[in-house]
């Protein structure tokens, strides 16, 4: 399958900006189900200082803020080629040991709610992926797809009581309900084509866990399947802070507004 994306996201100071840097999540990479034939970074109201690849693997753009800029505008376009490997991505790659994925962070360290969904999902005889897959309608059941209930400093926990979450929420909950059986997890960033629209609100995520004999297995908890040709793989991390698609700081500017532009939609190849 062929997907085109387009994703503008643009940040609007009340006030000029005296200094700023940003780290931009937002170049994907060729892996197992999808390879990357074009992809394109435009900025407007910063410039780029560098490229590199973080410690979990991911490109990252460090972006310098124009002092006294207004508004910050980047903007992505690209195209990429997937396959369905029913959501299997393969060996562990980057440079943080597989053991790591096994610690909780503060955003998916469990409480007795996770622990609790984590009960009800049980152990299927040893069958590693049967439980996964069993932990994930688990958490699926129990928090509704709200939006608007949660933010990005929500914790799985707060999550799993309050019952409500998006994706983020659902991906938390399930890394660190997974690292409590012992099993490496990861949170993924990325994009998924809607059947139903191209324009979205924003990009989507999901998580990862690393299976004996398979190695990573993705689980996108929200939509109850394991991402297929429909979904690109953009920045991976231990949570959503490590994936995230744009973090930084700055000084001055006052009150923030963010807007984000997302296009999603299948080309047809040609011969």
């Amino acid at each position: 399958m062929l997907l085109s994306i387009e994703h503008t996201t643009s940040y609007s100071f009340a006030e000029p900006v005296a200094h700023g840097l940003q780290r931009l999540r937002l170049t994907p990479k060729s892996t197992q189900g999808q390879k990357v034939l074009d992809w394109t970074m435009t900025l407007a109201g910063g410039s780029s200082q560098v490229d590199y690849d973080d410690h979990n693997h991911n490109r990252v753009t460090l972006l310098s803020v124009v002092p006294g800029a207004r508004e910050v505008t980047v903007t992505c376009r690209g195209t990429v080629e997937t396959s369905d490997h029913a959501g299997v991505i393969g060996h562990h790659a980057g440079h943080m040991p597989l053991w790591l994925f096994r610690a909780q962070t503060p955003l998916t360290r469990p409480g007795p709610r996770v622990r609790a969904i984590l009960a009800r999902a049980g152990d299927d005889g040893g069958d590693t992926l049967a439980t996964l897959h069993r932990l994930s309608a688990e958490i699926r059941g129990d928090i509704a797809y709200v939006v608007g209930a949660t933010d990005t400093a929500t914790t799985a926990e707060e999550a799993a009581t309050l019952g409500q979450g998006v994706c983020q929420d659902h991906a938390h909950v399930f890394i660190g309900a997974a690292r409590a059986m012992g099993i490496p997890a990861r949170y993924v960033s990325g994009y998924l084509m809607m059947n139903d629209r191209i324009e979205q609100d924003a990009g989507h995520a999901w998580a990862e866990a690393h299976v004996d004999g398979l190695g990573w297995v993705g689980f996108d908890i929200s939509n109850a399947i394991s991402p297929d040709p429909r979904y690109v793989r953009v920045a991976t991390g231990r949570d959503y802070a490590e994936a995230a698609p744009i973090t930084g700081l700055s000084f001055g500017g006052g009150k923030t507004e963010l807007t984000v532009a997302l296009a999603v939609e299948q080309r047809q190849s040609s011969q």
